[in-house]
């Protein structure tokens, strides 16, 4: 057989080297005459040198790699030798081997051979390669038909090397993941995938890997695999030696388990003898997988989905028949053939189904550009004349709906036939198609036109054809239902086969059955024509319930993950199906449709799909894949309505997904039809350029946002050539991208065609100083710009100080802030025209803040940092933290400090600087005139700030007498601050010697100083150090020493201050919490030490006491929490008179026992001064020594939860014996036991200097407290008895009461009110013996008696009526609460008449019925001792009212008379009670709020007044008078008012909600001037203005004793708030005054700042609600008010600022209670300011927050006094 010789393509070498290993291996094996062939091709010199190695392996690899480096001839002769020598090659090799060689079947060698017996014959070697060979041939022959079968229609050649796909470096995107969301990891750049371009050829030249071809419908995908395979056949490929390409359509056939070898057998069988063939064959493919490529096109007409790698074996036998989904599978997963090349398309929401494979990549086509858009339709109309191309292609260039369609292959191809089709019908009116849909009904007809060439007919097409085309369409469906595109011959019929094939809507396809039999199929011309018709079905079909409809609207996304079923092969079903809604194609249906009525039904269905489309723009869940997809839905329906919906979201957030130019307009499309702005957010979307330009159609964007590394200079500069077309641009971000200096070069200059910018963002790119600058000088010419945002980039430290150039050129600038490549921010004001031009800002300075930290600033930069920074007008902030200053150039700053301007504060924080550096600034705090703070933290180290008084350097010493407006704000600082200076060195270790340079510095502080030395490590020595010099420092003001890591011994050093110091008013020291020590300029009166949570042993105590000797002013000392225990207890005792303490002791907190509790009260005695103690052993654990107090003549003890056992009230006893002073007495919740109790009694009784004794929850029973009421009180002194325990109440109560009453004569005063009796004796000597005597003959001494919510009814009082009735004396009887019934009124009624001296009767009574009342009316006393009446909240019948009214004027000497809340009476009976209470012309008090009046009522009551002359305290709140015109129109209300000119001794007087307005007001200051006694006015709630409010106030300067002033709940203004500053002076007892819900606004709250300053009996303030967020200055004036005790300044939106103030404030109001704060604007930070000012305002009991923004678990607000809870 002829061979002929044909030459390797390849490098013959490199091959050698890549098989060189298993050619070693098989001369191995080979025999000697092998061998020596071979070494017949060495040279000599070689040769020895091989054959003196040790061993025949060693000399065979040593000849291999002598032909590897020889010569391509010698090195081809070698392999040659090998071949033809060689018995037993393994199969690859010998392909390898015959491959390189070059023999092909009949040809013959061009050498020469030896004839030799061991000569093999190259025959025998050439059956395996033949059918090798054959086979390729075969196989290509196949490939190439199947090429020719696609390509026959294609209107142009396709180049692979000229078409691009876009490769992705990475997994696809997850998606919609079912945990991370895609802005998580988008923001995080994690599963952002970077792309580049690479041509579709390149995808075959790299081999062994699995390739995911990904592209949308008609993109081109399968005529691109069908060219690779041509390409292939054509030896384009050479490391491929077999391609099979296979279709998922044909696999759908397939219904048995096939092998690999059978599958490709079936569709790709061998020749000759096919099974020998077929053999050599497969063990090529699986010994040389990395030879063999597959390709897979159309995953997504496969109707199952592949199996899991995971469920299959980890290593699959291809020989092993299989499903189809295991089969492939294990293909695309590498489960066999690994290194195989596997290319697959698919399009791209199936691509998770591959699972991430070992070398699995994606590519995705890349659509037509513009150019080709063009060149396609030039091609296309090639042949139909130059008038009709040109046509064409300008149409569809210009048309901005066709030209965004036609970027997608397939549909620039639809769209060219639909032009050639409408170019060719008659008429000369062209309407071109606006949607998708609408083109493929045109295609439709250009189908029909082929059946209908040559025929005239009167009737449309789709009338015509109406019934096939109803046949195919509901084909169509049923594939699309079916999962079927391929149908079967018999699936057809013979007709709709005719007519499919004829109009070209069906292709006919050979088919490959499973059996291996061939036949013939037919599908539609392509998968969007089949959607499109079965979309026609949808609507036109009766069979089809709107039911069935809906369902197929659903939303396609295009985030899959791999858990996601596999869906139907359709992505257009919904869009035709919106599509054919619209109103165009309403008439085609209907032709369609054909049936009566047909108009009617189609709109009806029309209208059904318009409706779920609504449904859906309404939910606020849809993500942005299906948004976009709504948006095409919309845009096919052509429903601008409908469009105006999905539109109006005030941003699309688009993540992940590819957007096309369709998509694109469509966004478009929906978002102008919104007529309202929107923000485009692309995150990770890729984008082609060309689609940018269609944003410019985008007429309602002002914000783009653009994140992803995908967008770079190219992007940007895409970008920029369609900046200036968005007018209404005003935000731009292109955020984590891959910009760099060149496009944002590119970017600057097309901004500055963009002048209504306001917002700039390019943070996160590549940005280095060149493009941060070229951008930076861009801002001059955007006026419009506020903020740019240019963090995350690679700016050096001379990029930044160039940066602070240019922006100190721009007088619009607030704030720059840069934070090494982290942090670029630039901010502006709009106060001018014009951002960045240099004009004359004398008149409006604004401040500005620079930032400038991680910027590797050191001392040689200081210089030119500070030159560049002496062109900002006004700076106010400078913030150089985390830089490389250190002290020296921390010295070159403070030397500089003079260009720096107006500066107010510098942070220096984290530069290196050391304690010699604090030291510094501690002398540059005394010495600079402006500096006026250093705050540093851990020597300097960490924190370091420098704050600066700007008002000195204006020298604004001399204040203008007159201060209004903003300016009083700084008056007050002035006033109240007086240029204090402040040290703050927190965190820090002072060592000895640094603590003396320190302190000798301060020393030289000529100002008012504070030093804070909070969180520091003080060893004793630096405590003696500082103490030594502690009393030089004659400015210093307060030294605090809070959490300081400090000794106990330590802790005396400091509390020595107070000996030492004359000036120290204060020590207070906690351990590592707050502490410190406090000043005044001169010698201090009074001092107080607190030494808290130290643990005191009994020597700490002896050195502590030794020291307080020698301190005679101490005022209070606190000792609490040390764990003294009851030894260290008395050793204080003792010590005790030795120490000149003014106030009083507190012990609270030391684990006392009953032997310490008893220790302190032996206090009394052993220390003269003592006059109270107080001990708690229950869980507070409190104890308390008082000391001489003025006007404290006696001793008091208060015992609570001691638990004394008979021992200890024994010692009591004895203690308390010796103890003649002794007043009060007070033991609570104590157990005591019978035993000792009694005896306890018993001494009391002794003791006849104790007045008071209060026993509260001690267990005592009735017969106990009788026993002691009647001993205690049997001596004829005055004492007083209050016993609290639960049971008081009810029947037990007024039984014990009425006892009391029998046992005791002397009782003068009883008060019950919650299970408590108070009861009050006088002795009489003289009485004594004769009661003793005659007890049945003695009439008790009581006075007063009442009963206050105990739970007592009418049946109750049976016991009581005998002893009251005795009670002659009796002039004060009240009952609060009381139940009423019969047998109450009967007690009223049996005891009354025996009360002739009863003076008061209060009776405040519950459920009580008509009959009672009028018997309780009746029963009033007519006496003339009767002077005063209260009958609060009764409900009184007409009848009632009409007998209290009658009786009332039985009561001549009545003088007050209270009915508030009293109701039950009808208006017009109202009258006799009123009539009857004018009667009473001695009244001097009448309370009646809320009391119900008619207009004849009230003019009575206006008439008596005149009469009233005595009257001095008038309360009408809230009187409801029923509806007339005179008080509508407000006569009657100034009739009422009128009358008041007769009242002349007026002390009292509230008309709360009358809302009398000015008119009232107007009436009522006539009077108000001779009321010189008037203490309290309350006018709340009555509508006065301005006008009015200024002649009110006016007259209240008359009104000097004045105490009360409520004014809430007007219309109060500015002009109010200045007079009634001016008249509060004139007020100096006025100590309530009510302003809440006013108007009085800023500056109104700043006005009543002069008049609060004068108040010093001031105590209760409320501001609520006065319509100011700015009450800083009314916070600083409080200070000149000592007696506050409730202040409330809620709901005033105030922020920080005011809780900074208050607590500079808080400390000096010494009994301030309450402060509430609610519904303010106050945040944590605020709050925590609050909070550490509060161990220094120890009378403060709460301070409510309610309602701010507040993180109420902080760790700094822990304090109980601070409440954040609301109702």
């Amino acid at each position: 057989m002829r061979m002929e010789r044909m030459d390797w393509p390849g490098d013959i070498r490199t091959q050698l080297d890549r098989e060189g290993s298993a050619v070693v291996e098989l001369l191995c094996e080979q025999n000697r005459g092998v061998l020596d062939r071979i070494f017949a091709l060495v040279d000599t010199k070689t040769l020895d040198q091989i054959q003196s190695l040790p061993n025949d392996r060693n000399r065979i690899s040593a000849i291999v790699d002598y032909f590897r480096t020889s010569d391509r001839n010698l090195c081809t002769r070698f392999l040659n030798t090998v071949y033809l020598y060689s018995e037993n090659i393994p199969f690859p090799l010998e392909t390898t081997l015959v491959s390189i060689v070059g023999y092909t079947p009949g040809t013959n060698f061009n050498h020469t051979f030896e004839t030799d017996v061991s000569s093999p014959s190259p025959h025998v070697k050439r059956p395996r390669i033949d059918h090798l060979q054959s086979y390729t041939n075969v196989l290509k022959s196949m490939v190439q038909q199947k090429h020719e079968l696609v390509a026959h229609t294609v209107v142009k050649d396709i180049h692979l090397d000229d078409t691009w796909v876009y490769l992705r470096h990475r997994n696809p995107p997850r998606g919609k993941d079912r945990t991370i969301q895609p802005q998580a990891f988008l923001d995080n750049h994690e599963g952002e995938e970077s792309e580049h371009k690479v041509s579709v050829e390149s995808l075959l030249k790299t081999t062994s890997r699995v390739v995911m071809l990904l592209g949308r419908a008609g993109s081109g995908k399968t005529l691109l695999v069908h060219c690779l395979g041509r390409s292939w056949a054509e030896g384009s490929f050479p490391s491929v030696h077999l391609l099979f390409l296979l279709e998922f359509r044909q696999l759908n056939l397939i219904s048995r388990d096939l092998s690999l070898k059978e599958l490709l057998f079936l569709y790709y069988p061998a020749c000759g003898d096919v099974q020998e063939q077929s053999d050599v064959v497969f063990e090529f493919i699986l010994s040389n997988p990395e030879k063999v490529c597959f390709i897979i096109d159309g995953y997504d007409e496969f109707r199952a989905k592949l199996t899991h790698p995971e469920k299959l074996e980890s290593i699959i036998d291809p020989s092993k028949p299989l499903p189809m989904t295991d089969l492939l599978s294990g293909l695309c997963n590498r489960k066999f053939l690994q290194g195989c090349t596997v290319l697959v398309t698919c399009r791209p929401r199936d691509v998770t189904d591959m699972f991430g494979s070992p070398g699995f990549i994606t590519c995705e086509l890349q659509g037509f550009d513009r150019l080709r858009v063009k060149e396609y339709a030039e091609q296309y109309f090639h042949n139909k004349g130059d008038e009709r191309k040109k046509k064409a292609v300008n149409l569809l260039m210009d048309n901005r709906h066709l030209l965004s369609m036609s970027h997608i292959p397939g549909l620039c191809h639809i769209c060219c036939v639909c032009m050639d089709h409408l170019f060719s019908s008659d008429g000369t009116d062209l309407q071109l198609p606006t949607s998708l849909t609408q083109i493929y009904m045109q295609i439709l007809l250009a189908f029909l036109k082929h059946i209908d060439e040559g025929v005239v007919s009167g009737t449309s097409p789709l009338q015509r054809h109406r019934t096939k085309i109803a046949e195919m369409s509901q084909l169509a469906l049923k594939g699309l239902d079916e999962s079927t595109i391929v149908f079967m011959d018999i699936d057809v019929s013979p007709e709709l086969q005719d007519f499919g094939v004829k109009s070209g809507i069906l292709s006919r396809v050979k088919l490959t059955r499973e059996d291996g039999s061939s036949g013939c199929g037919f599908t539609f011309m392509h998968l969007t024509m089949q959607e499109f018709l079965a979309a026609l079905h949808l609507m036109t079909s009766q069979s089809i319930t709107e039911s069935q409809l809906k369902k197929k609207l659903n939303l396609k996304t295009r985030w899959t993950t791999k858990i996601d079923p596999k869906t139907v092969f359709t992505d257009s079903l919904h869009l035709y199906v919106c599509g054919l809604a619209a109103e165009a194609c309403t008439s085609s249906l209907v032709q369609l449709k054909g049936a009566e009525g047909a108009r009617a039904w189609i709109q009806k269905r029309q209208a059904t799909v318009r409706h779920v489309l609504r449904g859906f723009s309404e939910s606020t869940s849809q993500t942005g894949p299906k948004i976009v997809e709504l948006c095409r839905c919309a845009h096919e329906t052509q429903d601008a309505k409908l469009a105006g919906d999905i539109g109006s979201r005030p941003q699309f957030e688009l993540r992940n997904i590819r957007l096309n130019a369709v998509d694109m307009d469509s966004l478009a499309f929906v978002t102008a039809a919104a007529n309202q702005n929107v923000c485009l957010d692309f995150g990770g979307c890729s984008i082609d350029l060309d689609c940018l330009e269609i944003l410019p159609s985008f007429k309602n964007v002002d914000h783009l946002i653009f994140r992803s590394r995908k967008y770079d200079d190219k992007f940007a500069e895409a970008l920029c050539g369609i900046l200036c077309k968005l007018q209404a641009l005003r935000q731009l971000d292109f955020i984590s991208g891959g910009l760099t200096d060149v496009g944002a070069a590119k970017l600057a200059r097309a901004l500055e065609g963009c002048p209504h910018i306001t917002h700039l963002n390019v943070s996160d790119n590549s940005l280095k100083d060149e493009g941060i600058r070229e951008i930076a000088e861009t801002l001059s010419k955007l006026p419009n710009i506020s903020s740019v945002l240019m963090g995350k980039n690679s700016i050096s430290t001379d990029g930044i100080l160039t940066l602070i150039e240019r922006m100190a050129a721009c007088t619009s600038v607030q704030e720059v802030r840069v934070e090494a490549n982290k942090e670029i921010s630039l901010f502006f004001s709009q106060s001018s025209d014009t951002v960045c031009e240099n004009t004359d800002l004398n008149n409006t300075i604004e401040p500005k803040n620079v930032t400038v930290k991680q910027s590797n600033i050191n001392v040689s930069n200081v210089i030119s940092l500070c030159n560049k920074l002496r062109g900002f007008s006004h700076i106010t902030l400078l913030d150089l933290s985390n830089n490389l200053l250190g002290n020296k150039g921390l010295k070159k700053i403070l030397d500089l400090l003079p260009k720096l301007g107006m500066i107010q504060e510098i942070s220096v924080c984290e530069n290196g600087v050391d304690m010699d550096g604090v030291v510094m600034l501690a002398s540059a705090l005394c010495n600079q005139k402006n500096l006026r703070r250093v705050d540093a933290s851990e020597n300097g180290k960490k924190k370091l700030i420098l704050s600066f008084d700007t008002s000195r350097r204006h020298n604004s010493r001399q204040l203008t007498p007159i201060v209004t407006g903003v300016h009083l704000h700084k008056k007050l600082r002035y006033i109240f601050v007086n240029f204090l200076f402040l040290l703050f060195l927190t965190h820090s270790d002072i060592k000895p010697v640094y603590m003396t340079k320190l302190c000798k510095q301060l020393v030289k502080c000529e100002n008012l100083l504070d030093i804070e030395f909070s969180h520091l490590k003080l060893s004793n020595e630096s405590v003696e150090k500082l103490m030594l010099i502690l009393p030089e420092m004659s400015s210093l003001q307060l030294l605090n020493l809070s959490h300081v890591d400090l000794s106990t011994n330590g802790a005396l050093l400091l509390v020595k201050s107070l000996a030492d110091c004359q000036r120290v008013t204060a020590v207070e020291l906690r351990h590592q919490a707050e502490a410190f020590i406090r000043f005044v300029p001169e010698k201090a009166e009074a001092a107080i030490c607190k030494l808290t949570e130290y643990k005191l042993c009994k020597s700490n105590i002896e050195k502590l006491s030794r020291i307080l000797e020698n301190c005679p002013r101490l005022s209070e000392l606190d000792l609490s929490h040390n764990l003294l225990r009851d030894e260290g207890v008395q050793c204080f005792v003792d010590y005790l008179p030795k120490l000149k303490i003014s106030s009083s002791v507190s012990l609270n907190g030391n684990r006392i026992t009953q032997v310490g509790a008893l220790h302190l009260v032996n206090s009394m005695n052993t220390c003269e001064k003592v006059v109270a103690v107080e001990v708690s052993l229950g869980v507070e654990d409190q104890s308390l020594i008082k000391f001489v107090e003025e006007h404290v003549n006696g001793k008091t003890l208060r015992l609570r939860e001691c638990s004394f056992e008979v021992i200890h009230l024994k010692k009591l006893v004895e203690i308390l014996n010796r103890c003649p002073r002794l007043l009060t007495l007070e033991l609570s919740s104590n157990s005591l036991h019978s035993q000792g109790l009694f005896s306890l009694l018993d001494s009391l009784v002794e003791l006849s200097t104790i007045q008071t004794v209060k026993l509260e929850k001690n267990g005592l029973s009735s017969e106990q407290i009788e026993y002691f009421v009647k001993q205690f009180s049997s001596c004829h002194q005055h004492r007083d008895i209050r016993i609290e325990e639960p049971w008081l109440t009810g029947n037990a109560v007024v039984s014990l009461i009425a006892k009391c009453l029998t046992l005791q004569p002397y009782i003068k005063e009883i008060r019950v009110s919650r299970a408590s009796i108070n009861i009050i004796t006088e002795g009489n000597s003289s009485l004594s013996s004769t009661f003793v005597a005659h007890p049945e003959k003695f009439l008790p001494a009581l006075q007063s008696i009442s009963f206050d919510d105990c739970d007592i009814e009418g049946q109750h009082l049976a016991s009581l009526t005998i002893p009251i009735q005795k009670c002659h004396a009796l002039q004060d009887l009240r009952f609060f609460q009381l139940k009423v019934d019969r047998k109450c009124a009967d007690f009223f009624s049996a005891v009354i008449p025996y009360l002739q001296n009863l003076r008061n009767l209060t009776l405040d009574l519950k459920g009580a019925a008509e009959d009672e009342l009028e018997m309780l009316a009746e029963a009033l006393p007519d006496t003339t001792a009767f002077e005063s009446l209260s009958l609060s909240h009764v409900v009184l019948s007409d009848r009632g009212a009409a007998v209290l009214g009658r009786e009332l004027q039985k009561v001549p000497n009545l003088k007050s008379i209270n009915l508030s809340q009293c109701s039950g009476w009808t208006a017009a009976q109202g009258r006799d009670l009123v009539i009857g209470l004018v009667q009473c012309v001695l009244l001097t008090e009448i309370r009646l709020d809320s009391v119900v009046l008619d207009e004849e009522g009230v003019n009575i009551l206006a008439q008596g007044f005149s009469y009233l002359t005595s009257l001095k305290r008038l309360s009408l709140n809230n009187i409801r008078v029923v509806t007339s015109e005179t008080f509508v129109n407000g006569t009657g209300i100034l009739y009422l008012l009128a009358s008041f000119r007769s009242f002349r001794q007026m002390e009292e007087i509230e008309l709360e909600s009358w809302r009398m307005g000015d008119s009232g007001i107007n009436e009522l200051v006539k009077y108000i001037p001779s009321w010189a006694e008037l203490v309290k006015l309350s006018l709340s709630d009555n509508s006065v203005t301005d006008q009015a409010g200024e002649k009110l106030l006016a007259a209240l300067s008359h009104c000097r004793v004045l105490q009360k002033l409520q004014l809430s709940k007007n219309q109060l203004g500015q002009a109010s708030a200045a007079k009634l500053a001016q008249v509060l002076p004139l007020l100096p007892q006025l100590s309530d005054l009510n302003l809440s819900e006013n108007k009085f606004g800023p500056k109104g709250s700043l006005a009543l700042c002069d008049g609060l300053m004068s108040m010093k009996a001031l105590k209760i303030l409320h501001l609520t609600s006065i319509g100011s967020s700015d009450l800083v200055g009314v916070a600083l004036s409080l200070k000149h008010c000592p007696s506050l005790e409730d202040i409330s300044l809620s709901w005033n939106g105030c922020g920080d600022n005011l809780a900074q103030t208050l607590a500079e404030i808080l400390p000096s109001c010494t009994k301030l209670k309450r402060l509430d704060l609610e519904a303010n604007n106050i945040s944590t930070a605020g709050a925590t300011v609050i909070a550490k000012c509060l161990p220094s305002c120890l009378s403060i009991e709460v301070i409510r927050l309610w309602r701010n923004p507040i993180a109420k678990d902080d760790e700094n607000l822990k304090d109980q006094r601070l409440n954040f809870s609301s109702v």
